[in-house]
């Protein structure tokens, strides 16, 4: 599977963010897990333009997504899905062209991500 475009982004950036393939359990719930050195400054900017992006995946089928800063610097994403085929989808349209305008601008270093699969799962929803 290549690479599909999100909200609009050129595809030398995709292609350094993430490849968007299919698991090999495609019917059962998988996480996705982002990685992400950021700017100095810049933060605030792509934590609002993450939350705009996870709004418009639920629209689309998503479960949701954390995003996490851990003390070695670096933001670590989640999100969850029902399966490979929703998320593709998700993807294959256009979703907020300036949300991710926002984030890569935000971006000093990505790394590549990665895609699991539960095999226990025991987590309770955050309060808010």
């Amino acid at each position: 599977m290549g690479i599909h475009r999100w909200g609009g982004f050129p595809a030398d950036l995709l292609a350094k963010h993430s490849k968007i393939q299919p698991m090999t359990t495609a019917k059962t719930p998988f996480i996705v897990l982002y990685r992400w050195r950021l700017h100095p400054g810049r933060e605030a900017g792509f934590i609002a333009a993450w939350s705009r992006l996870t709004e418009r995946l639920k629209e689309r089928g998503s479960l949701g997504s954390r995003l996490h800063r851990g003390p070695d610097g670096l933001f670590y994403g989640y999100a969850q899905w029902p399966s490979d085929e929703t998320r593709l989808a998700a993807f294959a349209e256009n979703l907020d062209p300036n949300a991710f305008e926002q984030m890569s601008a935000a971006i000093a270093e990505r790394f590549p991500e990665i895609q699991l699969e539960p095999v226990a799962d025991y987590l309770e929803p955050l309060a808010r």
